[in-house]
This record gives structure tokens, C-alpha cells and sequence, in this order.
């Protein structure tokens, strides 16, 4: 009897399966397979469970009929004393920070993988919680009876509409959003779609890859871009420019294609018309 066979899903198509539409969208799942382009033999589902047991152990701990207040005090308490969650100052641009299994091990990450990690054990005990895009940093939102607590989760600090205010003064007045043209802290402080939060996790590692020329890492990253974000032509053209210093002149002609295509006033489509040419001439076949 011959056997089933059998079909491995690549990291890439699984990604894929876990962004597809908005309605069913596996946050937290989506956020731990990221790692899998560093760690290929990673089993997100390993680590699911790892933090399942995280807030069961939390759980035990509830009363049945705990408010929310108590609910969060005990949340803080278990995620940054008793477990040491903390923001990485030593090093705070190193890759692993990204990857929630190694910030699960290291407890040691950025705003936003801790924030994803504490708004995932913060819905298993029954807190309402979501992920905030503040500009420069990434905070948590929670919504409470009596009003609604804003998390640095960084610092594991509770933060006020003033000192809310002070951190986003400087953006305010880079963008020329001060005086007459100010706009409300309240519009900052939104829940971030979990497209986006993804988006700001993959673009955090954008920006390490590139910043190193570390080419192959930074392809990985940008394939997961256009699967997450279809419409985002830029990320398109940004994955042309990296296959082109990968040699894969074809590909990246084709990429560049499409970005023309639906970018034709963009301010770099003259240069790019050009390198596209280049490229296609690049990955003709040669003649032997």
C-alpha cells in the first residue's frame, strides 16, 4: 500500500494563510512565525503553547470574579516582576528582539514584541487589550469600566495624558502639528489594525537588514511585506532593489515592472525606467 504523500508548507505560505483577509486574522500567531525565516526548524505552535501555559499559570491565580482592575494589577505584577519582561537597553537593535521565541527565552525585546506578547496574555485572562502605534514607540491600550490605561511596555509603566503629551511633542512639531493645526492626543492613542502591527514588526527588521546589507535576511522580509500588503507598491519596488543586489535581475525587473506601472508620476519612476532597462538587459541569457 503506497503511502499519502506528504506536502511541506513552506514559512512564506503559512505567513501567507495567517494574513489573508482582516476578519480572520492571526495576530499573535503571524508575529511568532516571523522567526521562522531565522529559525527554519521553529514550531510556532510550540511556542503558542509555551504562553498559554504563561496565562494558564496566571489564570490559576484569578478569582473567578475579579474585577479588571484587579485583573491588570496582577497582569503587571506577573509579566514584568515575576516573569522579568523588559525593554533590551543593552541592545536594542539586535534582530532577536523581533523574534517573540527569543524574546519569550531572553525575556528581553522592543516596544512592540512586548507589547504583542503582553496584549496576548492580557485577552487570555479577560482583559480587553490592543496595541497602540504612538509615533517612535509602540504602547498598550486597555480598556478598564472606569476609563481606559495607556502601558509603555518598554518600561512597564502606566502612562498619563501628560506624559503622553511630552513624548509626542516632538513629532508634533517635526509634522507641524502644533497651534491652530494641533491635533487631538485622543487620535494618536487608537488601536492598531493587526495588519499594521505585523507591518511595524517586519519594517523594525527592514531596517536592521538594511542597515547591515545583509541581503538574504532582508528578501525574507520584504517577500513577507508584499504577501502582508499587496497594495503597498513601494514594498514591491523595495523587494526589486533587493533581488537586483542578489543577482536575481529578472525577478527584480518584473517587481519593477509592476511598481512603474501603478507609480508612474512617483518621483523616483525616471530613475527607476532606467534600471529597469538595466535589468532586463542584465538577466537576458547569454549566448554560448
Amino acid at each position: 500500500m503506497s503511502k499519502p504523500m506528504r506536502f511541506e508548507v513552506t514559512p512564506l505560505a503559512y505567513f501567507a494563510s495567517l494574513v489573508a483577509d482582516d476578519e480572520g486574522f492571526a495576530l499573535f500567531e503571524a508575529a511568532v512565525s516571523i522567526a521562522q525565516d531565522e529559525y527554519p526548524q521553529l514550531d510556532p505552535q510550540a511556542v503558542l503553547a509555551e504562553v498559554d501555559a504563561l496565562a494558564e499559570r496566571l489564570r490559576r491565580r484569578l478569582p473567578a470574579d475579579a474585577p479588571p482592575l484587579q485583573r491588570l494589577r496582577l497582569l503587571n505584577r506577573y509579566f514584568f516582576h515575576e516573569l522579568g519582561f523588559a525593554g533590551n537597553l543593552n541592545d536594542y537593535y539586535d534582530a532577536r528582539n523581533s523574534y517573540v521565541n527569543d524574546v519569550l527565552a531572553r525575556r528581553r525585546g522592543i516596544p512592540i514584541t512586548l507589547a504583542v506578547l503582553y496584549v496576548e496574555l492580557a485577552t487570555q485572562v479577560g482583559l480587553v487589550a490592543r496595541g497602540v502605534s504612538f509615533p517612535g514607540h509602540f504602547l498598550v491600550k486597555l480598556r478598564l469600566p472606569r476609563g481606559e490605561v495607556i502601558i509603555d511596555p518598554f518600561s512597564g509603566r502606566s502612562l498619563s495624558r501628560e506624559e503622553l503629551d511630552e513624548r509626542l511633542a516632538p513629532y508634533r512639531r517635526q509634522h507641524g502639528l502644533v497651534g491652530d493645526d494641533e491635533v487631538p492626543l485622543g487620535l494618536f492613542l487608537q488601536a492598531a489594525p493587526p495588519r499594521e502591527v505585523v507591518a511595524r514588526m517586519l519594517r523594525n527588521l527592514k531596517e536592521i537588514h538594511r542597515t547591515a546589507e545583509d541581503w538574504p535576511r532582508l528578501l525574507a522580509v520584504q517577500q513577507r511585506l508584499v504577501v502582508l500588503l499587496p497594495q503597498a507598491w513601494e514594498e514591491r519596488r523595495d523587494r526589486a532593489l533587493v533581488l537586483a543586489e542578489l543577482g536575481r535581475h529578472s525577478e527584480a525587473a518584473d517587481d519593477l515592472e509592476i511598481y512603474l506601472r501603478q507609480r508612474a508620476r512617483a518621483d523616483d519612476a525616471t530613475a527607476l525606467r532606467e534600471r529597469l532597462l538595466e535589468l532586463r538587459r542584465l538577466g537576458q541569457p547569454r549566448l554560448h
